[in-house]
């Protein structure tokens, strides 16, 4: 028995030999989900072909010929200038290899130095081709540069490298060939599919005029079928594509406008193309990001939409056409409308390595900025166009004014006095109600000043919410926040998923609390009441979580190609992201001022609204149920009185993995 209890000790045993680091690509095989979408390899091979997109971006490049083979490889050439295959100075190996080879390096920094490749590209994250090469079992690359052809071989995730050959004479001709081999381990499925491919393709060809886009599919009886896609009318051809036969309500409206070197808040060629059209059934839109497809949308919709509405509303303000008592909203000028847009940004964020949704807060104001005025003259010079618009957008606006009042005579007859310490919101339509639980009174007042009066409530929480879990329903009320959170939602405690909602409030309520340990326990106060007392709202998606930021960063002016800034950072991993790519834009250490939040009281309502309220820039997650997790259990075990010993257990076997914030 001894030797047995010395052997387990042993090998559980825990010293610096226990510590492991991943080197090169060895973190990419390790955790693939962490930088690629893993159920088809169609991200690691986006990535080639957004490297070939790049460079017909930048005006290299007329041609992207994609082979999709047999045998499951994938072949993307490009007739752009070639990757660099000289030696790199600093690293002292050939820049193709460190392309391949190593996460955070290519040719889309330093934007601002004059040393990098690309102006505009898909991001700055600086993973690309390297997660391709780290996730397939060979990668071939051949690159046409200064008359010669260069060759070498990527395989077993990267581990082996063939020497570098020179292959022959090109001529003038330039341009890369990249053949992947996907490793099929990695993904749930080896294969990528062929309608998201031609749709990827497809896209490209509407943002690159000029270039043509060729996709060549090799059969099983060993024949070749080929598409190809050009678009000589640009992004409204393609939104004529998309809307097939649905009737407009007015003519396409299509411009683009971009930065010149004198624009004050932005740098020179930042800017946007779009085309935009009403119509009577629903049509599809699509935005990009530097040709980069942001299937989630993010802050250039949003920013695209503030244009689009201003215009449209000053259009109607001038010439009198809104009946008296009633208010515009966004989503009645929008609701209608279809767009494609295609923003050229400097530094896109993007919310995570897979680039779905566009997170950059300037964007807003980029894209915004860049269609109101053209499309408020566009407007004025199609006087029935705009008016057809104009007529559309108060159409929905008394629809949703009538359809609000119908929902507030339901309500009136047994509605209960609501909190006095409740700001609430104007508007009673459900969808668009929000209503936030805010920790603090000093919180609570930077809210108030930082909400849309129309659509937000506030309602301060005083101290932290009793715990709830083992507390009858017929005994909640006795404490006074429990109580007014019930009261200004509108409903009763329930038992049951599927509760009768009617007389529900607010379309969201999201809890908004420090992001500190207080903030994390009055999160879990919370949440345990309205899993344990209203768990319709959770299955109804009504609950939310916002993510105030725990850092400020303020970064200098830089010329009068960027003002200065002012940048959020969630946490510390964000921070030093951010302090990384800061810095290999080239601005100085010493010149990065960061502070910190105590609370959300520390914040003005700016910073509040920016980061934790408007809807185009906020983080807010939403709060569902895991149906792989023992939720009651886990609860049970956190929040019941009887569990101490439990707690323990599970704390002293889990407690290594929580970043505890003293």
């Amino acid at each position: 028995m001894a030797t047995k209890a010395s052997d387990s000790r042993a090998s559980t045993y825990y010293d610096e030999s226990s510590f492991r680091v991943l080197k090169g690509l060895e973190p990419v095989r390790e955790r693939p989900g962490m930088y690629t979408r893993t159920d088809s390899p169609a991200h690691i091979i986006q990535e080639v072909i957004d490297n070939a997109a790049d460079e017909a971006l930048g005006g290299y490049a007329k041609n992207i010929h994609v082979t999709l083979h047999h045998s499951g490889a994938i072949t993307v050439v490009d007739d752009g200038r070639g990757i660099p295959v000289g030696i790199h100075p600093e690293e002292k190996i050939p820049v193709v290899v460190l392309a391949f080879t190593r996460l955070h390096a290519g040719g889309k920094f330093d934007k601002r130095s004059g040393n990098s490749a690309y102006a505009f590209s898909g991001g700055l994250h600086g993973v690309g081709v390297a997660v391709t090469n780290a996730l397939s079992k060979r990668v071939a690359v051949e690159v046409r540069r200064e008359g010669k052809i260069w060759q070498i071989d990527f395989a077993e995730g990267g581990e082996k490298i063939s020497p570098m050959t020179e292959a022959g004479t090109c001529g003038k001709q330039t341009g890369t060939r990249v053949t992947v081999w996907p490793d099929g381990k990695y993904f749930d499925t080896p294969t990528v599919s062929s309608v998201e491919l031609e749709r990827l393709l497809r896209s490209k060809a509407v943002l690159l005029p000029g270039v043509t886009v060729r996709l060549d599919t090799e059969q099983a009886n060993g024949s070749t079928s080929s598409k190809t896609w050009s678009y000589p009318q640009g992004l409204a051809g393609y939104l004529i594509e998309l809307a097939g036969r649905a009737e407009n309500i007015a003519p396409l409206y299509a411009a683009e406008k971009y930065a010149d070197s004198d624009h004050a808040d932005f740098a020179p060629g930042e800017g946007a193309a779009w085309v935009i059209g009403w119509f009577v059934e629903a049509v599809s839109s699509e935005s990009y990001v530097n040709l980069i497809p942001t299937v989630a949308g993010g802050t250039h919709e949003s920013g695209l939409r503030a244009g689009v509405f201003e215009a449209v509303k000053s259009f109607i303000e001038h010439r009198a056409l809104l009946p008296r008592g009633v208010k515009l909203q966004q989503d009645d000028v929008c609701s209608h409308m279809a767009y494609v847009l295609s923003t050229r940004l400097l530094d896109p964020q993007f919310q995570g390595q897979v680039k779905e949704k566009l997170n950059s807060r300037e964007a807003v104001k980029l894209v915004s900025s860049m269609i109101r005025d053209p499309f408020e003259i566009w407007l004025n010079q199609h006087v029935e166009a705009g008016r057809a618009i104009a007529e559309l957008a108060i159409h929905q606006a008394l629809a949703r004014q009538k359809n609000a009042q119908k929902v507030e005579k339901r309500k009136q007859s047994g509605v209960a006095v609501l909190p006095g310490k409740l700001s609430d919101c104007e508007s009673t339509l459900l969808t668009e109600n929000e209503l936030f639980l805010v920790e603090g009174d000093s919180a609570g007042g930077s809210a108030k000043m930082a909400r849309n009066k129309e659509t937000q409530a506030i309602l301060p929480l005083r101290g932290k919410v009793q715990n709830s879990w083992e507390i009858d329903a017929g005994r909640l009320f006795a404490n006074a926040e429990i109580h007014d959170i019930a009261v200004a939602l509108g409903i009763d405690p329930h038992d049951n998923s599927t509760a009768d909602l009617s007389a529900l409030r607010y379309g969201k309520v999201i809890i908004m609390s420090d992001a500190d340990v207080d903030g994390a326990h009055i999160q879990t106060l919370l949440l345990t009441l309205f899993y344990r007392h209203f768990p319709a709202l959770i299955t109804a998606g009504h609950v939310h979580i916002a993510q105030p930021p725990l850092y400020r960063i303020d970064v200098p002016a830089s010329g009068k190609k960027r003002p200065a800034r002012r940048l959020y950072a969630l946490d510390e991993g964000e921070l030093a992201v951010i302090k990384d790519r800061l810095l290999k834009e080239g601005v100085p250490a010493h010149a990065i001022e960061v502070g910190r939040f105590k609370g959300l009281g520390e914040m003005n309502p700016e910073q509040l609204r920016e980061t934790a309220m408007n809807p185009a820039t906020r983080r807010v997650l939403s709060v569902t149920e895991r149906p792989e997790v023992q939720t009651k259990a886990l609860f049970n075990l956190l929040m019941g009185k009887g569990e101490a010993a439990s707690r323990r257990t599970w704390m002293e076997a889990n407690g290594h993995l929580v970043d505890a914030d003293i």
